[in-house]
């Protein structure tokens, strides 16, 4: 287990810019091999590999040619970096420019992985070059959204998965109810009544965006903050039930054994032993 490291969006030497472009020999130096989170996306697009970086307890590839999208809030560890050549590109959810790209920032949705077509590739690499090239401009007394105009056309360059899940209002609006709530509800009824659709529009908006229902849905965002929570806080089953919002910890037990098939005490220490 590990004491995680909150990160807090501190560009440097440009305090008033909400985009900021790094290397990975930088990150190399600025990293501890340590388990973090962030307030920020951090957007990592990789020339050449191997390495690999763990987010949320899912490991990804770090490989020539692909990306990584760590939203806000996702534990993260980076591993094996020492032969990874690209760039990262942190950014606040706000700074996107288009509705699309910012959506995508708006959306909680979990860590995604892609590799970057051979098509694609010179098209990724000019919009990057272009935001890199703005982010060495001096600094002006002139505030523009160039940074965030140029880091918008690399998004839509890199074409991330998610955005193929650019989806109706029903799920949009589902999804940030659950984001802010699945603490203290658990039941997709309340999202229906809260929301004023009827269940059965509800439940057919959630599996047409991801393919699950809606209970599915609450409860894979519960049993993902339960694994933060026990691995990486070092809660106990009895403080996980009452953050989380379930009666006692026998009820929050057998939640956790029946979504992973383990006891959340035999899971904290698998991770322990990790």
């Amino acid at each position: 287990m590990s004491v995680i490291r909150q990160m807090t969006y501190q560009p440097a030497g440009r305090p008033a810019t909400s985009v900021e472009v790094m290397t990975f020999g930088r990150l190399r130096k600025l990293n501890d091999g340590g388990t973090q989170r962030a307030d920020f996306h951090v957007l990592a697009v990789v020339d050449a590999g191997p390495g690999s970086v763990t987010v949320d307890f899912r490991h990804y590839p770090l490989q020539d040619r692909s990306a990584v999208w760590i939203p806000p809030g996702a534990v993260h560890r980076w591993d094996d970096i020492a032969d990874v050549a690209g760039h990262l590109v942190l950014f606040v959810p706000t700074a996107p420019v288009t509705h699309a790209t910012r959506e995508l920032a708006a959306s909680p949705d979990p860590a995604a992985h892609w590799g970057i077509p051979d098509a694609d590739w010179p098209f990724v690499d000019t919009a990057r070059s272009h935001l890199l090239f703005e982010a060495s401009a001096p600094p002006s007394e002139s505030r523009t959204e160039l940074p965030e105009i140029l880091l918008s056309a690399l998004i839509t360059r890199l074409h991330p998965p998610h955005a193929e899940a650019l989806t109706p209002q029903v799920f949009r609006l589902f999804r940030s109810s659950v984001e802010a709530h699945f603490r203290r509800h658990h039941d997709a009824d309340y999202y229906a009544r809260a929301l004023g659709y009827a269940p059965r529009t509800l439940s057919r908006a959630v599996q047409q965006a991801t393919g699950r229902t809606a209970k599915a849905y609450i409860v894979e965002r519960i049993v993902l903050e339960a694994k933060r929570l026990l691995a990486h806080d070092r809660l106990t089953a009895a403080r996980c039930a009452d953050v989380l919002g379930f009666p006692d910890a026998s009820n929050f037990s057998a939640f956790f054994r029946r979504a992973t098939g383990m006891r959340p005490g035999a899971w904290q220490a698998m991770m322990a032993a990790e």
